[in-house]
This record gives C-alpha cells, sequence and structure tokens, in this order.
C-alpha cells in the first residue's frame, strides 16, 4: 500500500503499506529520513507527525489535536514504548527474550508481551494450515547470508534446514517457551510489528490522542478521523511501481497491512524473499501481494503474510470464512481478487 502524504520508505516500508492522511498526494517517492512537523488547519487543530527509526525499519505517527503541546506529550510517551516493546521482541538484538530463545532452545518465565504474540502467532498458524509460521527463520536467514556470500541457496541446503521449521515444535507452557527439535528458531518479523502499532495506538487513546494515524514498515492502525474530520484514506500499492493503485480504502477506526515478494528480495527476480513456505523452504510465488483487514493490526499483518504462501483462491475461500477479516490479492499476472466483503472506494 502506500501513503500519498509524504511518508513514503524504502524496501519493505517503501513497498509495503502506507497510510494516505487526505491531505493531497506526493508525485515522487522519498527517501525515508527522521523528521517532524506540526501544521495547523484553520484555528482548531494540529497535525503533529513524527517519523523515526524503529524495528529495523521506520515508524510514522501521525495526530490530529486541539493541542499541539498534548499531541507532542503523547508522540514522545507512543515512541517510548515503541523502544520498550522492540527490546522485548526483536531478534537481532542479542540481549532481548527472543533472542534468548533462539539461542538456548527455551524462555522461561517470558514476558506477557512475547508469551501474547508467540500465542497468536500459533493462532495464525493453526488458522491458515500452517502457511504462516514464525518458525521459518533459519530458511530467511539462509538467504540473507548465502546472497550476502553471492551465492544461491542450493535445494539441498534448503531441504537440510526443513526438519528445524514447524510451529508444530514450538511449545508454550504457561509462561515458559520452548522448542522441541534443535536448531530451531523464530522470528516475528511477520506479526510483532502489528501488535506493538496497536499497543502504542491503545496508548494514545489513553492519552487523549484519540485521532491519529500510526504506519510501521506498511502496518497500518487508523483512528477516529482525520484532518477537518475526514476519513483515512489507504491506497494499495501498485507491485510494478505505476501511478494507478490497484484499489483505494477510506476508513474510520481500522488496521490494515500488505505483505509483498516486492517487499524484501534477495535476487533480482524475486524469488528468494522474506516469506517463506515452510511446507518447502521456498518463497511462494503465485501472489505478489496480499492485503488484509482484521481488527487487530497484528491479526491482519499475521494473516497477510500467511496468505501469501496459500494459492489465491484458497486463500479467498479462508477469509471468506472469516467474518471479521477480508483481503486484496494481486497475482503474479497482475490479475486482482479479494474476499466478498471487501470494501473499496473506487466501486
Amino acid at each position: 500500500m502506500k501513503i500519498l502524504a509524504p511518508c513514503d520508505q524504502k524496501r519493505r516500508s517503501f513497498l509495503k503499506l502506507c497510510g494516505l492522511l487526505g491531505l493531497g498526494s506526493a508525485g515522487t517517492a522519498l527517501l525515508p529520513t527522521e523528521r517532524a512537523e506540526a501544521l495547523l488547519f484553520g484555528n482548531k487543530e494540529y497535525k503533529v507527525s513524527q517519523t523515526k527509526l524503529a524495528m529495523g525499519s521506520f515508524l510514522a505517527i501521525t495526530i490530529i489535536h486541539p493541542s499541539k503541546a498534548a499531541a507532542d506529550e503523547a508522540m514522545g510517551l507512543a515512541f517510548d514504548e515503541v523502544g520498550r516493546l522492540s527490546k522485548l521482541l526483536s531478534r537481532h538484538d542479542a540481549s532481548t527474550p527472543v533472542a534468548e530463545l533462539n539461542a538456548t532452545g527455551r524462555l522461561s518465565a517470558a514476558p506477557p508481551e512475547v508469551l501474547a504474540v508467540v500465542n497468536r502467532a500459533l493462532f495464525y498458524h493453526r488458522l491458515t494450515n500452517g502457511a504462516f509460521d514464525v518458525t521459518v527463520q533459519p530458511v530467511v536467514d539462509l538467504f540473507k547470508t548465502d546472497f550476502a556470500a553471492d551465492h544461491t541457496p542450493t535445494e539441498a541446503e534448503i531441504v537440510e534446514l526443513l526438519p528445524r521449521v514447524g510451529s508444530e515444535h514450538l511449545k508454550v507452557r504457561d509462561k515458559d517457551i520452548a522448542f522441541h527439535r534443535d536448531g530451531m528458531g523464530v522470528t516475528l518479523d511477520g506479526i510483532a510489528p502489528g501488535y506493538i502499532v496497536d499497543r502504542i495506538s491503545a496508548l494514545l487513546v489513553k492519552l487523549g490522542a484519540a485521532n491519529h494515524l500510526i504506519n510501521c514498515s506498511g502496518d497500518i492502525r487508523t483512528s477516529g478521523t482525520a484532518a477537518n474530520g475526514g476519513r483515512w484514506t489507504v491506497a494499495i500499492q501498485d507491485p510494478n511501481h505505476q501511478q494507478a493503485y490497484p484499489d483505494i480504502l477510506t476508513m474510520g477506526t481500522g488496521a490494515i497491512s500488505t505483505s509483498g515478494s516486492y517487499e524484501i528480495f534477495y535476487d533480482q527476480e524475486q524469488t528468494f524473499h522474506h516469506i517463506v513456505s515452510p511446507q518447502t523452504g521456498h518463497s511462494p510465488t503465485a501472489a505478489v501481494s496480499v492485503t488484509t483487514v482484521a481488527n487487530s493490526v497484528m491479526d491482519a499483518d499475521a494473516l497477510a503474510t500467511g496468505l501469501m504462501v496459500i494459492p489465491p483462491a484458497e486463500a479467498i475461500r479462508l477469509v471468506n470464512q472469516q467474518p471479521s477479516c477480508q483481503c486484496f490479492i494481486i497475482g503474479r499476472d497482475g490479475a486482482t481478487s479479494h474476499s466478498s466483503g471487501w470494501s473499496s472506494s473506487l466501486a
């Protein structure tokens, strides 16, 4: 998806999901930078925006509020919470609980935030019949290291790692999390950003900043109203980066996320990317983009990632059985399809 206000982001960010603030469109893509701005609309409200590096990418928050000072205070507390949650859920920092789990195969007395994300990941593993799987981390790391060394992973290398993949071997008992096979690891990149967005959105509401938009690498939460009482507008990114958008949605309070093969890829053909089928160890190719709407950004994030692994027709059948979820899929050939309840602003 694309934010048509100046909040475009690179790679996963720029190529994933953006939110449109209803304030006009930017005709060119901007490289991400840390920045802050405040605009006054009439005499009644400010649009206060800030973008910072977080969770390995860029996170942007926009607050619509009658008081700039109150919005600034809420913004600061929100980014403090992002930092706290990131230190719990990242696997890239050796001091985090997730890193400890990957290093030792066990995490005792896991923090409640980690338990919440892992348990929800296991729920979506079951819902998608195994398509969403946070234990593909060994294969993702193989892709990264091999292509960094200018080497394409062989089928033998991939197959050798498959016994380490499978959330059925990831067990949660009370407050303890453990792997039941050697060499396993988890990556929460397909669900934790959505969880963090949900948490900071709830914090902003509690702080009296109910009208806001949060965009974390394309996982978006809209809340309340945009400037001048308008609805938030979200445009789906064209994977080929043409001028037209495959679809546009207008939203009040809601959650939306997109996964795509064009977000993070390791080869020019984009056959090896950050989404991996736990059954084959290869990146799926049937769809290039899946956008989901759900009750929470965590749910939308996980579902979009899982549906990328499933053939589009099967993915739509699955979503049609979930009354609180919708999806929009762009196939390899550019054809689009969507669930029965998908609501487009272009219709």
